[in-house]
């Protein structure tokens, strides 16, 4: 099993000293909570607050964690450009909103708009080390911070015709020019769904920290989604709106691809896209593969959602 009690790892162990110390440091005077920093100055600047009250999770891997460095310079992120290692200089001229927004609504009792603020206070943040893997064979692990998102989803109180989580990421082409069909490749703005039943799941996490601070923009800020046993593709950056709805929502790179990306996109070795075999992977900073592990290692824990369900038909 790779889940188990959180290994007590301290920063400056997991990451190069001079990365650690080295981090910006003109917010040393704000709170050490991000919750009270009402304005954004810009995605690099939001990425060095720090967070407070930060208790380990017990749903943690022990495996050896990947650098600050590696996590934040070879990134996904096609609003700000499909080369990896150039997403962490793109995002430095973004201007956030003064104010995040994220909408809760659609099959619900309670819909609600909770500002930033609100949402760090809806449940204890947690640090929580999760193998994350890309479809496009890499991966890595990285101590992520926030809580499940049924904490959320369960304030707003889901009704009966409530059967899927839609989820939609910021996209303003005012601010993002990179964030165009032409250039970017697919459409936008980016979505992506889950069934409510794995958007319940302990495991689905609202992400608003790494490495003991916010969110670097790059990485999906102010919040985004992680779940660890699917394709990194399916734990959207940058959330605004999460919908929840009776039938199963479009996703991006379903709609795009969708002969290579299904809707679950669970991590499966056995089924291989048109460009890449699923049954090894690298993890950055590694020569040499390593063999693929099914639901990336989760299975323990997320097996049974999907009991019955032919696992190369429902890719």
């Amino acid at each position: 099993m790779l889940i188990k009690k959180a290994a007590d790892i301290r920063y400056s162990e997991v990451t190069p000293k001079d990365i650690y110390f080295n981090r910006r440091t003109f917010l040393a005077g704000l709170p050490a909570a991000f919750v009270g920093a009402r304005e954004f100055l810009s995605a690099t600047a939001m990425a060095a607050a720090p967070l407070a009250n930060v208790r380990k999770s017990p749903l943690s891997t022990t495996e050896k964690v990947n650098t600050l460095k590696q996590i934040t310079n070879y990134n996904n992120y096609y609003e700000f450009g499909t080369d990896k290692e150039g997403v962490a200089g793109n995002v430095a001229k973004f201007k956030m909103p003064s104010e995040w927004v994220v909408s809760v609504e659609g099959e619900v009792a309670k819909p609600k708009k909770y500002s930033i603020d609100e949402l760090m206070k809806i449940a204890p943040l947690e640090e929580r080390i999760y193998r994350h893997r890309c479809v496009e064979a890499w991966s890595i692990v990285a101590p992520w911070i926030g809580y499940s998102l049924s904490e959320l989803l369960k304030q707003v109180q889901p009704t009966s015709k409530a059967k899927f989580v839609a989820f939609q990421s910021y996209w303003d082409q005012s601010k993002q020019p990179l964030a165009r069909k032409e250039i970017a490749g697919i459409d936008l703005p980016y979505v992506e769904g889950l069934r409510l039943d794995e958007a319940m799941h302990p495991l689905t996490m609202l992400t608003v920290g790494l490495y003991g601070e916010t969110l670097p923009m790059q990485d999906g800020a102010p919040i985004r989604l992680t779940v660890p046993w699917k394709y990194g593709y399916k734990s959207i950056k940058s959330l605004v709106k999460i919908k929840l709805v009776s039938s199963m929502p479009a996703t991006t790179w379903n709609m795009q691809v969708p002969q290579w990306y299904g809707f679950y996109s669970n991590v499966n070795p056995e089924v291989s896209t048109t460009r890449w075999s699923q049954a090894h992977e690298r993890r950055l900073g590694e020569f040499r593969e390593r063999p693929t592990v099914m639901f990336n290692g989760y299975g323990d824990q997320v097996a049974s959602l999907y009991a019955g369900m032919d696992l190369k038909k429902n890719y």
